[in-house]
């Protein structure tokens, strides 16, 4: 069992790691077992939905990983000014790892399949609404108002998101650091703070 367990698990990280640099359209089924050195066939053992069910348990398995990423990033920043910073920093220097080739898990997916599978539609919903959640629960933690949280989750995710597609394209973490700069200053004005937002860096 703890074999089977392991080789699932192989292929789920191969998976993850190939639709997050390639797409989904891009991956075939061959490379994610030859890059989990799983043999052939042994996929539908494991993920009898095939692909779209290993799409979908990839999504959910980076949106977790990169989740508890980004709410250490805010539980060990004095202030949510600077885990703007703080998670532009984590997000660039994971592009600059991987020389631009992987910008956010649940984008890289969504973009190619979302439209077209119920399942992967709603893993990557779910990503997206645990992270948003996780904003939403610090920003209140700090004094912004229940009413207000949520949408300013909604508004900072969506601005970090579309900075890490343009520094993705352009191979630059230039645009991460600049909308970190300005969500800053959103941020410490929600909070009755101007004075807390730090320079640009």
């Amino acid at each position: 069992m703890a074999a089977r367990g392991e080789t699932r698990q192989r292929i789920l990280d191969a998976a993850t790691t190939l639709f997050h640099r390639q797409g989904y359209h891009a991956t075939g089924v061959n490379q994610i077992l030859a890059e989990a050195a799983a043999p052939k066939g042994v996929l539908y053992f494991h993920f009898p939905g095939g692909k779209e069910q290993l799409a979908a348990e990839t999504v959910v398995q980076a949106g977790q990983e990169l989740g508890e990423a980004l709410d250490a990033v805010l539980a060990q920043s004095d202030d949510l000014a600077t885990a703007a910073h703080g998670i532009a920093e984590l997000l660039g220097a994971a592009l600059e790892q991987t020389e631009f080739r992987e910008g956010c898990p649940i984008a890289s997916v969504a973009l190619d399949v979302a439209a077209d599978s119920d399942l992967v539609r709603a893993a990557c919903a779910q990503g997206y609404q645990q992270w948003i959640d996780l904003i939403a629960e610090r920003l209140r933690q700090r004094g912004v108002a229940d009413g207000s949280a949520q949408e300013l989750a909604v508004f900072i995710l969506s601005s970090i998101e579309g900075a890490l597609l343009l520094a993705r394209v352009q191979h630059d973490t230039a645009p991460l650091r600049n909308i970190a700069t300005r969500l800053a200053g959103v941020i410490a004005n929600e909070i009755g703070d101007p004075q807390s937002a730090p320079p640009a860096r």
